[in-house]
Protein backbone atom coordinates (compact mmCIF):
# COMPACT_ATOMS: atom_id res chain seq x y z
CA UNK A 1 0.00 0.00 0.00
CA UNK A 2 1.42 3.37 -1.05
CA UNK A 3 1.96 6.13 1.48
CA UNK A 4 1.12 9.76 0.69
CA UNK A 5 2.81 12.65 2.53
CA UNK A 6 -0.38 14.72 2.26
CA UNK A 7 -1.21 17.93 0.42
CA UNK A 8 0.02 20.41 3.04
CA UNK A 9 3.40 18.70 3.42
CA UNK A 10 3.73 18.53 -0.37
CA UNK A 11 3.05 22.26 -0.75
CA UNK A 12 5.46 23.08 2.07
CA UNK A 13 8.22 20.91 0.63
CA UNK A 14 7.69 22.31 -2.87
CA UNK A 15 8.06 25.85 -1.52
CA UNK A 16 11.19 24.86 0.41
CA UNK A 17 12.75 23.29 -2.68
CA UNK A 18 11.84 25.57 -5.56
CA UNK A 19 11.46 28.96 -3.87
CA UNK A 20 15.04 29.37 -2.58
CA UNK A 21 16.53 27.87 -5.76
CA UNK A 22 14.67 30.30 -8.00
CA UNK A 23 15.67 33.19 -5.76
CA UNK A 24 19.34 32.19 -5.75
CA UNK A 25 19.36 31.61 -9.52
CA UNK A 26 17.98 35.08 -10.17
CA UNK A 27 20.22 36.54 -7.46
CA UNK A 28 23.20 35.30 -9.49
CA UNK A 29 21.99 37.31 -12.50
CA UNK A 30 21.24 40.30 -10.28
CA UNK A 31 24.63 40.43 -8.52
CA UNK A 32 26.55 39.98 -11.78
CA UNK A 33 24.48 42.73 -13.38
CA UNK A 34 25.10 45.10 -10.47
CA UNK A 35 28.82 44.25 -10.56
CA UNK A 36 29.02 45.48 -14.17
CA UNK A 37 26.89 48.55 -13.53
CA UNK A 38 23.74 47.45 -15.36
CA UNK A 39 20.50 49.08 -14.22
CA UNK A 40 17.99 46.49 -13.01
CA UNK A 41 14.33 47.34 -13.45
CA UNK A 42 12.77 44.39 -11.64
CA UNK A 43 13.55 41.29 -9.57
CA UNK A 44 10.53 39.00 -9.49
CA UNK A 45 9.76 35.71 -7.82
CA UNK A 46 7.01 34.35 -10.05
CA UNK A 47 5.40 35.56 -13.25
CA UNK A 48 2.31 37.52 -14.12
CA UNK A 49 0.49 40.08 -12.02
CA UNK A 50 2.37 41.45 -9.00
CA UNK A 51 0.97 40.46 -5.62
CA UNK A 52 3.18 42.72 -3.53
CA UNK A 53 6.62 44.31 -3.64
CA UNK A 54 8.77 47.36 -3.02
CA UNK A 55 11.22 49.58 -4.90
CA UNK A 56 14.73 50.04 -3.53
CA UNK A 57 16.97 53.12 -3.72
CA UNK A 58 18.57 51.97 -7.00
CA UNK A 59 15.16 51.81 -8.71
CA UNK A 60 14.81 48.03 -8.74
CA UNK A 61 11.29 46.74 -8.14
CA UNK A 62 11.41 43.66 -5.89
CA UNK A 63 8.15 41.74 -6.21
CA UNK A 64 6.26 38.52 -5.74
CA UNK A 65 3.95 37.61 -8.62
CA UNK A 66 0.87 35.45 -8.94
CA UNK A 67 2.45 32.46 -10.75
CA UNK A 68 5.26 31.21 -8.47
CA UNK A 69 6.72 28.67 -10.94
CA UNK A 70 9.84 30.64 -11.79
CA UNK A 71 11.22 34.14 -11.62
CA UNK A 72 13.20 36.71 -13.53
CA UNK A 73 15.49 39.72 -13.40
CA UNK A 74 14.58 42.43 -15.92
CA UNK A 75 17.54 44.56 -16.93
CA UNK A 76 17.39 47.99 -18.54
CA UNK A 77 17.27 47.40 -22.29
CA UNK A 78 15.20 44.22 -22.02
CA UNK A 79 11.93 44.00 -23.93
CA UNK A 80 10.45 41.47 -21.49
CA UNK A 81 11.34 39.25 -18.50
CA UNK A 82 13.02 36.74 -20.85
CA UNK A 83 15.71 39.38 -21.57
CA UNK A 84 14.77 39.64 -25.23
CA UNK A 85 16.62 42.78 -26.42
CA UNK A 86 14.36 45.80 -26.79
CA UNK A 87 15.02 47.53 -30.16
CA UNK A 88 14.07 50.83 -28.51
CA UNK A 89 17.11 50.75 -26.19
CA UNK A 90 19.07 52.77 -28.75
CA UNK A 91 16.56 55.60 -28.34
CA UNK A 92 17.22 55.94 -24.62
CA UNK A 93 19.11 58.98 -23.35
CA UNK A 94 22.89 58.38 -23.46
CA UNK A 95 23.22 58.05 -19.68
CA UNK A 96 20.42 55.47 -19.45
CA UNK A 97 21.58 53.64 -22.58
CA UNK A 98 25.06 53.25 -21.07
CA UNK A 99 23.52 51.41 -18.08
CA UNK A 100 21.47 48.98 -20.18
CA UNK A 101 22.36 45.32 -20.62
CA UNK A 102 22.72 45.70 -24.39
CA UNK A 103 25.40 48.39 -23.95
CA UNK A 104 27.69 46.01 -22.06
CA UNK A 105 30.50 44.18 -23.94
CA UNK A 106 29.50 40.70 -25.04
CA UNK A 107 31.77 39.04 -22.46
CA UNK A 108 30.08 40.94 -19.63
CA UNK A 109 26.62 40.02 -20.92
CA UNK A 110 27.71 36.38 -21.09
CA UNK A 111 28.90 36.44 -17.48
CA UNK A 112 25.65 38.07 -16.33
CA UNK A 113 23.56 35.44 -18.12
CA UNK A 114 25.73 32.50 -17.01
CA UNK A 115 25.73 33.68 -13.38
CA UNK A 116 22.26 32.20 -12.76
CA UNK A 117 23.05 28.58 -13.72
CA UNK A 118 26.51 28.85 -12.16
CA UNK A 119 24.88 29.88 -8.89
CA UNK A 120 22.72 26.74 -9.04
CA UNK A 121 25.81 24.58 -9.43
CA UNK A 122 27.54 26.39 -6.56
CA UNK A 123 24.51 25.77 -4.33
CA UNK A 124 24.67 22.06 -5.16
CA UNK A 125 28.42 21.91 -4.55
CA UNK A 126 28.03 23.56 -1.12
CA UNK A 127 25.20 21.20 -0.13
CA UNK A 128 26.97 18.06 -1.32
CA UNK A 129 30.25 19.18 0.26
CA UNK A 130 28.43 19.58 3.57
CA UNK A 131 26.85 16.15 3.24
CA UNK A 132 30.25 14.64 2.46
CA UNK A 133 31.60 16.13 5.68
CA UNK A 134 28.58 14.95 7.68
CA UNK A 135 28.27 11.42 6.29
CA UNK A 136 31.53 10.69 4.46
CA UNK A 137 31.90 9.46 0.88
CA UNK A 138 31.73 5.96 -0.53
CA UNK A 139 35.12 4.26 -0.65
CA UNK A 140 33.89 0.73 -1.35
CA UNK A 141 36.08 -0.65 -4.15
CA UNK A 142 34.32 -1.95 -7.28
CA UNK A 143 35.33 -5.50 -6.40
CA UNK A 144 32.67 -8.16 -6.82
CA UNK A 145 31.81 -9.65 -3.45
CA UNK A 146 28.96 -11.86 -4.68
CA UNK A 147 27.21 -12.77 -7.92
CA UNK A 148 23.51 -13.62 -7.91
CA UNK A 149 22.79 -16.87 -9.76
CA UNK A 150 21.06 -16.29 -13.08
CA UNK A 151 21.78 -12.55 -13.03
CA UNK A 152 23.17 -10.49 -15.91
CA UNK A 153 26.63 -10.67 -14.34
CA UNK A 154 26.46 -14.45 -13.92
CA UNK A 155 25.38 -14.95 -17.55
CA UNK A 156 28.26 -12.74 -18.73
CA UNK A 157 30.79 -14.71 -16.67
CA UNK A 158 31.65 -12.12 -14.02
CA UNK A 159 33.08 -13.84 -10.95
CA UNK A 160 33.54 -13.12 -7.27
CA UNK A 161 36.81 -11.28 -6.74
CA UNK A 162 36.78 -9.52 -10.11
CA UNK A 163 37.76 -5.84 -9.88
CA UNK A 164 35.71 -3.85 -12.38
CA UNK A 165 37.69 -0.91 -13.78
CA UNK A 166 35.33 0.47 -16.46
CA UNK A 167 31.82 0.08 -17.83
CA UNK A 168 30.93 1.17 -21.33
CA UNK A 169 34.26 2.98 -21.57
CA UNK A 170 33.61 4.98 -18.38
CA UNK A 171 36.12 4.55 -15.54
CA UNK A 172 34.83 2.99 -12.33
CA UNK A 173 36.57 3.77 -9.04
CA UNK A 174 34.02 2.72 -6.42
CA UNK A 175 31.03 0.45 -6.18
CA UNK A 176 28.74 3.49 -6.17
CA UNK A 177 30.24 4.51 -9.54
CA UNK A 178 29.31 1.08 -10.82
CA UNK A 179 25.78 1.30 -9.43
CA UNK A 180 25.22 4.83 -10.81
CA UNK A 181 26.16 3.65 -14.30
CA UNK A 182 24.09 0.47 -14.37
CA UNK A 183 20.93 1.86 -12.77
CA UNK A 184 20.43 4.19 -15.75
CA UNK A 185 20.92 1.48 -18.41
CA UNK A 186 18.41 -1.38 -18.13
CA UNK A 187 18.65 -3.86 -21.03
CA UNK A 188 21.72 -2.14 -22.52
CA UNK A 189 24.71 -4.14 -23.69
CA UNK A 190 27.98 -2.63 -22.54
CA UNK A 191 31.67 -3.52 -22.48
CA UNK A 192 33.16 -4.36 -19.08
CA UNK A 193 36.87 -4.03 -18.30
CA UNK A 194 38.02 -5.87 -15.19
CA UNK A 195 40.97 -7.36 -13.41
CA UNK A 196 40.83 -11.07 -12.59
CA UNK A 197 43.70 -12.39 -10.51
CA UNK A 198 45.64 -9.30 -11.54
CA UNK A 199 45.12 -9.92 -15.27
CA UNK A 200 43.08 -7.50 -17.44
CA UNK A 201 40.00 -8.96 -19.10
CA UNK A 202 37.24 -7.57 -21.29
CA UNK A 203 33.77 -9.03 -21.55
CA UNK A 204 30.35 -7.82 -22.69
CA UNK A 205 27.27 -7.83 -20.49
CA UNK A 206 23.61 -7.06 -21.11
CA UNK A 207 22.50 -5.17 -18.01
CA UNK A 208 19.38 -6.64 -16.47
CA UNK A 209 16.16 -4.72 -15.88
CA UNK A 210 14.24 -4.59 -12.63
CA UNK A 211 10.85 -2.97 -12.07
CA UNK A 212 10.52 -1.62 -8.58
CA UNK A 213 7.93 0.31 -6.58
CA UNK A 214 8.79 2.57 -3.67
CA UNK A 215 6.79 3.18 -0.50
CA UNK A 216 4.84 5.97 -2.25
CA UNK A 217 3.72 3.74 -5.10
CA UNK A 218 6.10 5.23 -7.70
CA UNK A 219 7.19 2.63 -10.26
CA UNK A 220 10.50 2.72 -12.12
CA UNK A 221 12.63 0.44 -14.25
CA UNK A 222 16.28 0.33 -13.30
CA UNK A 223 19.36 -1.50 -14.53
CA UNK A 224 20.84 -4.23 -12.37
CA UNK A 225 23.96 -6.36 -12.87
CA UNK A 226 23.18 -8.69 -10.00
CA UNK A 227 26.42 -8.27 -8.07
CA UNK A 228 27.21 -7.12 -4.57
CA UNK A 229 30.26 -5.47 -3.01
CA UNK A 230 32.61 -6.81 -0.43
CA UNK A 231 32.75 -4.97 2.88
CA UNK A 232 31.23 -1.47 2.48
CA UNK A 233 33.59 1.39 3.31
CA UNK A 234 32.98 5.07 4.01
CA UNK A 235 35.81 7.62 4.00
CA UNK A 236 35.65 10.66 6.24
CA UNK A 237 35.99 14.03 4.52
CA UNK A 238 37.56 17.05 6.18
CA UNK A 239 36.88 20.73 5.61
CA UNK A 240 39.68 21.20 3.10
CA UNK A 241 38.70 18.20 1.00
CA UNK A 242 34.94 18.87 1.16
CA UNK A 243 34.76 21.35 -1.78
CA UNK A 244 36.44 18.84 -4.09
CA UNK A 245 34.06 16.13 -2.90
CA UNK A 246 31.13 18.47 -3.58
CA UNK A 247 32.40 19.18 -7.09
CA UNK A 248 32.84 15.47 -7.83
CA UNK A 249 29.34 14.65 -6.61
CA UNK A 250 27.87 17.52 -8.63
CA UNK A 251 29.68 16.42 -11.80
CA UNK A 252 28.49 12.83 -11.29
CA UNK A 253 24.88 13.99 -10.82
CA UNK A 254 25.15 16.24 -13.88
CA UNK A 255 26.53 13.33 -15.87
CA UNK A 256 23.50 11.27 -14.86
CA UNK A 257 21.18 14.06 -16.02
CA UNK A 258 22.93 14.26 -19.39
CA UNK A 259 22.79 10.46 -19.73
CA UNK A 260 19.07 10.41 -18.98
CA UNK A 261 18.29 13.19 -21.45
CA UNK A 262 20.38 11.47 -24.10
CA UNK A 263 18.48 8.23 -23.58
CA UNK A 264 15.15 10.02 -23.97
CA UNK A 265 16.32 11.76 -27.15
CA UNK A 266 17.55 8.49 -28.66
CA UNK A 267 14.42 6.60 -27.63
CA UNK A 268 16.11 4.26 -25.15
CA UNK A 269 14.06 5.78 -22.35
CA UNK A 270 10.42 6.83 -22.46
CA UNK A 271 9.51 10.51 -22.79
CA UNK A 272 6.99 9.79 -20.04
CA UNK A 273 9.87 10.03 -17.57
CA UNK A 274 10.13 13.77 -18.18
CA UNK A 275 8.57 15.58 -15.25
CA UNK A 276 7.57 19.14 -14.49
CA UNK A 277 6.54 21.27 -11.51
CA UNK A 278 3.74 18.95 -10.39
CA UNK A 279 6.04 15.95 -10.23
CA UNK A 280 8.72 18.01 -8.49
CA UNK A 281 6.09 19.01 -5.92
CA UNK A 282 5.08 15.37 -5.46
CA UNK A 283 8.68 14.22 -5.07
CA UNK A 284 9.42 17.14 -2.72
CA UNK A 285 6.67 16.07 -0.35
CA UNK A 286 7.73 12.44 -0.48
CA UNK A 287 11.38 13.33 0.14
CA UNK A 288 10.56 15.62 3.07
CA UNK A 289 8.52 12.83 4.66
CA UNK A 290 11.67 10.68 4.63
CA UNK A 291 13.61 13.24 6.66
CA UNK A 292 15.46 16.54 6.39
CA UNK A 293 18.76 15.06 5.05
CA UNK A 294 16.87 13.51 2.13
CA UNK A 295 15.20 16.85 1.35
CA UNK A 296 18.54 18.69 1.45
CA UNK A 297 20.02 16.15 -0.98
CA UNK A 298 16.94 16.51 -3.20
CA UNK A 299 17.39 20.31 -3.24
CA UNK A 300 20.95 19.79 -4.50
CA UNK A 301 19.71 17.50 -7.30
CA UNK A 302 17.00 19.95 -8.36
CA UNK A 303 19.54 22.80 -8.29
CA UNK A 304 21.82 20.83 -10.61
CA UNK A 305 18.95 20.11 -12.99
CA UNK A 306 17.81 23.74 -12.89
CA UNK A 307 21.29 24.92 -13.81
CA UNK A 308 21.62 22.32 -16.57
CA UNK A 309 18.22 23.02 -18.14
CA UNK A 310 18.89 26.76 -18.20
CA UNK A 311 22.15 26.17 -20.08
CA UNK A 312 20.46 24.31 -22.93
CA UNK A 313 20.85 26.34 -26.16
CA UNK A 314 17.14 27.10 -26.41
CA UNK A 315 16.12 30.72 -27.07
CA UNK A 316 14.45 32.31 -24.03
CA UNK A 317 16.64 30.20 -21.72
CA UNK A 318 20.03 31.38 -20.48
CA UNK A 319 21.73 28.93 -22.82
CA UNK A 320 19.95 30.48 -25.80
CA UNK A 321 21.28 33.93 -24.91
CA UNK A 322 24.77 32.49 -24.46
CA UNK A 323 24.47 30.85 -27.89
CA UNK A 324 23.67 34.22 -29.49
CA UNK A 325 26.52 35.87 -27.59
CA UNK A 326 28.92 33.20 -28.88
CA UNK A 327 27.81 33.92 -32.44
CA UNK A 328 28.18 37.65 -31.80
CA UNK A 329 31.70 37.14 -30.46
CA UNK A 330 32.67 35.17 -33.57
CA UNK A 331 30.98 37.52 -36.08
CA UNK A 332 31.98 40.63 -34.11
CA UNK A 333 28.47 41.97 -34.48
CA UNK A 334 25.12 41.03 -32.93
CA UNK A 335 22.73 38.53 -34.48
CA UNK A 336 20.20 40.51 -36.57
CA UNK A 337 17.07 41.45 -34.57
CA UNK A 338 14.67 39.69 -36.94
CA UNK A 339 16.67 36.45 -36.59
CA UNK A 340 16.58 36.73 -32.81
CA UNK A 341 12.86 37.44 -32.91
CA UNK A 342 12.06 34.30 -34.88
CA UNK A 343 14.44 32.26 -32.73
CA UNK A 344 12.74 33.47 -29.56
CA UNK A 345 9.34 32.64 -31.03
CA UNK A 346 10.56 29.14 -31.84
CA UNK A 347 12.03 28.81 -28.35
CA UNK A 348 8.75 29.88 -26.81
CA UNK A 349 6.86 27.31 -28.89
CA UNK A 350 9.33 24.59 -27.85
CA UNK A 351 9.06 25.49 -24.17
CA UNK A 352 5.25 25.56 -24.31
CA UNK A 353 5.23 22.16 -26.03
CA UNK A 354 7.57 20.80 -23.36
CA UNK A 355 5.36 22.22 -20.60
CA UNK A 356 2.30 20.52 -22.11
CA UNK A 357 4.21 17.23 -22.32
CA UNK A 358 5.55 17.30 -18.76
CA UNK A 359 2.18 18.41 -17.36
CA UNK A 360 0.54 15.46 -19.14
CA UNK A 361 3.19 13.18 -17.65
CA UNK A 362 2.80 14.74 -14.19
CA UNK A 363 -0.95 14.19 -14.21
CA UNK A 364 -0.27 10.59 -15.16
CA UNK A 365 2.09 10.28 -12.19
CA UNK A 366 -0.77 11.47 -9.97
CA UNK A 367 -3.00 8.74 -11.46
CA UNK A 368 -5.39 11.16 -13.21
CA UNK A 369 -5.47 9.31 -16.52
CA UNK A 370 -5.91 5.91 -14.87
CA UNK A 371 -8.83 7.29 -12.87
CA UNK A 372 -10.45 8.80 -15.97
CA UNK A 373 -10.08 5.54 -17.89
CA UNK A 374 -11.75 3.74 -15.01
CA UNK A 375 -14.65 6.21 -14.99
CA UNK A 376 -15.11 6.06 -18.75
CA UNK A 377 -14.79 2.29 -18.84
Amino acid sequence: MSQSPGLLLTILAFALVLGPLIFLHELGHYLAGRWFGVKIDAFSIGFGRELFGWTDKSGTRWKFSVLPLGGYVKFAGDLNPASVPDPAWLELPPEERARSLQARPVWQRAIIVAAGPVTNFIVAIVILAGMAMAYGVDATPATVGLVQPGSAAAVAGIQTGDRITSLGGRDVATFSDLASFTVMRPNERVAVSLLRNGQPLQIAVTIGALKQKDRFGNESKIGRLGIGPGAPALRKVGLLEAPAAGVRATVEALQGTVDGLGQIITGRRSVEELGGPLRIAKMSGETLSLGTPYLIWFIAMISINLGFINLLPVPLLDGGHLFFYAIEAIRRRPVPPHVQEWAFRGGLAAILALMVTVTFNDLGAFGVWTTLRGLIG
